[in-house]
C-alpha cells in the first residue's frame, strides 16, 4: 500500500524536473560532489578567515547568513513568506542582551534563553498566521512584528531609541574569554555551523520531505492524511527559533541591541538576501548574506545611497539570476540541489 501511494505522490509532483533529478543517480551523485565541494569551500573560509577579514566583518555575516538560511527554511522549503522575521531576530537580541547584562547570564545560556523566547514568539505568531494563506499570511506576520517593534521601543529594559548597550561578552564556559576577537570568532563560527547543520539535517529528514510536498501542492499533501498546519506552524516555530540563535548571537558579538534589529526593514533585508543567494537552494542565502553584507561595507562612505546600489543589485540578480545565484550556478551545473 506504501508503494502505492509513494507511486501516485510521485507521480503528481509539482516539477518533472525537480522530480527527475531526484529519481537520476547519477545527477544525484552529481549534486552530492558538488554540496561536498561548497562544505570544504565554507569549512575552509571559517577556519582562515580570521587571518586574512576583520573578524567583526565576518561574524556579522555569519549572523545574517544564519539568519538568512532560517528564513530561507520557512520561505524556500515550506513555500511561506514571512514579512515579519525581524521580529524574532530582534526580540531575541533584546532577550539574550538582557539576561546577559542584567541576570548575569553566561554567554551560551544567554543565546539559549534568546533562542527560546524567538522559539515560543515564532509558535504564537504562527499559530495566529497559518490560518491565513499568501499575501493575508504575510501581512498578518508584519502586522505582529510591528507589535513586537512597539513594545522593544517601549519596554523600559530595551533602552528605547538608544537600544540596549553595554552587553558583556563574558567568559565561554568560564575558560574562554569572549572580548578576545579571535576566541569571539570561532565561538560564532561553532554557533553558525551549528544552526547550519541543524537546518541541512531538517531539510534532508522525512520531515523536510513533508515541507517541500507542502509547498508543491498543499491541497495534494492535505490529501495524503498530512496534517499541513502543524506540519506548517512546526516549520514556522523552527524557522523563528534558528533566526532568535542569529540574533542572540549579533548582540552578543556587537554588545548591543537596538531597533534596527527588530525594524520591518530587517525583515525586507532577510528576503533580499535569500532572493540574491537563492530561494529554496541549501547555500544560496549564504551567498546572497555575503553579498548584501559585502556591499554595506564596502560602499559604507556613500551613506543612504547603498541603499541604492544595493537595490539595483538585487534589480539586476532578478533580471539574470531568476533562480539566485546559488540556484543558476545549480542549474549550469545540472543538478537539482546546492
Amino acid at each position: 500500500m506504501s508503494d502505492v501511494t509513494e507511486t501516485t505522490a510521485n507521480s503528481q509532483s509539482g516539477i518533472a524536473e525537480f522530480e527527475e533529478g531526484l529519481g537520476d543517480p547519477v545527477l544525484r551523485r552529481r549534486a552530492r560532489i558538488w554540496q561536498g565541494i561548497f562544505w570544504v569551500a565554507m569549512l575552509g573560509f571559517l577556519a582562515a578567515a580570521p587571518f586574512f577579514l576583520y573578524p567583526v566583518f565576518v561574524m556579522q555575516l555569519l549572523c545574517f547568513a544564519l539568519f538568512a538560511a532560517a528564513f530561507n527554511l520557512l520561505i524556500g522549503f515550506t513555500g511561506l513568506l514571512s514579512f515579519g522575521h525581524a521580529a524574532f531576530f530582534g526580540g531575541a537580541a533584546y532577550i539574550a542582551g538582557h539576561v546577559l547584562k542584567v541576570w548575569g547570564f553566561p554567554p551560551i545560556l544567554g543565546i539559549l534563553t534568546g533562542t527560546l523566547f524567538a522559539a515560543a514568539l515564532g509558535w504564537l505568531v504562527g499559530s495566529l498566521a497559518i490560518r491565513r494563506q499568501g499575501i493575508y499570511f504575510a501581512m498578518i506576520t508584519l502586522a505582529l512584528a510591528q507589535i513586537v517593534y512597539f513594545f522593544a521601543l517601549q519596554m523600559p529594559f530595551t533602552g528605547g531609541e538608544d537600544g540596549l548597550q553595554g552587553i558583556p561578552r563574558g567568559h565561554l564556559l568560564g575558560i574562554f574569554n569572549l572580548n578576545d576577537p579571535l576566541a569571539m570568532y570561532y565561538f560564532v563560527a561553532a554557533v553558525f555551523l551549528v544552526g547550519f547543520l541543524v537546518i541541512y539535517r531538517i531539510i534532508h529528514s522525512p520531515f523536510g520531505q513533508v515541507l517541500q510536498a507542502i509547498r508543491e501542492n498543499e491541497p495534494r499533501a492535505l490529501s495524503l492524511g498530512y496534517n499541513v498546519d502543524r506540519f506548517k506552524l512546526l516549520a514556522f516555530v523552527l524557522s523563528a527559533a534558528l533566526a532568535g540563535l542569529a540574533g542572540s548571537t549579533k548582540a552578543l558579538v556587537f554588545q548591543f541591541a537596538s531597533l534596527t534589529d527588530a525594524h520591518w526593514q530587517m525583515s525586507g533585508e532577510v528576503i533580499l538576501m535569500t532572493l540574491l543567494g537563492g530561494m529554496g537552494t541549501i547555500f544560496g542565502p549564504v551567498v546572497g548574506a555575503f553579498i548584501v553584507v559585502a556591499l554595506q561595507h564596502a560602499l559604507s562612505g556613500i551613506g543612504s545611497w547603498v541603499q541604492v546600489v544595493i537595490g539595483g543589485t538585487f534589480i539586476a540578480c532578478v533580471l539574470l539570476f531568476r533562480r539566485g545565484v546559488v540556484g543558476e550556478l545549480a542549474r549550469l551545473l545540472r543538478i537539482n540541489s546546492l
